[in-house]
This record gives structure tokens, C-alpha cells and sequence, in this order.
């Protein structure tokens, strides 16, 4: 195969990626309900550590565990704020208002 190759088949990966990172999103999201439902919260470091635990069984390589991880903990990180926003929703911003403002208004 030759670079162009590689790429197409670099861009197909990510489409799936896509996918299932959407879809772990809306799991994410369930469980967002389930913890505000049952006053659960949303920082369990014992299920990151598995989580982390799980993907580092399964990684084959050639990327490197703590990569992996590195990945994993950024995963987590966008996860938990989808959690955090099913259980608070954040007030809708308006056209007029821009992300500065906001801070500017904390």
C-alpha cells in the first residue's frame, strides 16, 4: 500500500472511531441519568481504574500501554462533563452572548 492508501484507510478508522465513541457518549449519557436518579456521583475513580485496567488488557500494541491510557484519561474526561451536563444541564448561551462574557460574568 502507499501513503494515499494508508491514509484512506487511516480515515475509514476514524469514521468508526467516530461511531463508537458516539455511542459510548450515549451510554455515557444513560448512566449520567441513572447517577442523578440515584444520587450517585459522577467522580468514581475505582471504575477509571478498571476502565484503564480493561483497555490495557486488551491492548495488542503497537501503542504503548500508557498511551493508551493517556487516551483513555482524556476519553474519561469528556465523558464525565457529559455526565456532569445530564445531571446540571448548563444554561443556554445566547447569540449575543460569547464564551468570554461568561467567564467574564462568573
Amino acid at each position: 500500500m502507499d501513503i494515499e492508501d494508508w491514509r484512506k484507510k487511516i480515515d475509514e478508522l476514524d469514521r468508526k472511531l467516530v461511531s463508537l465513541l458516539s455511542e459510548r457518549a450515549r451510554a455515557a449519557v444513560e448512566i449520567g441519568r441513572l447517577k442523578r436518579n440515584t444520587s450517585l456521583p459522577i467522580y468514581e475513580p475505582d471504575r477509571e481504574r478498571l476502565v484503564f485496567d480493561n483497555v490495557q488488557a486488551a491492548n495488542r500494541g503497537p501503542l504503548p500501554g500508557r498511551d493508551l491510557v493517556r487516551i483513555y484519561e482524556r476519553i474519561i474526561d469528556v465523558m464525565r462533563n457529559i455526565q456532569k451536563e445530564e445531571i446540571a444541564p448548563q444554561p443556554q448561551t445566547t447569540d449575543a452572548e460569547t464564551e468570554l462574557d461568561s467567564e467574564v460574568n462568573d
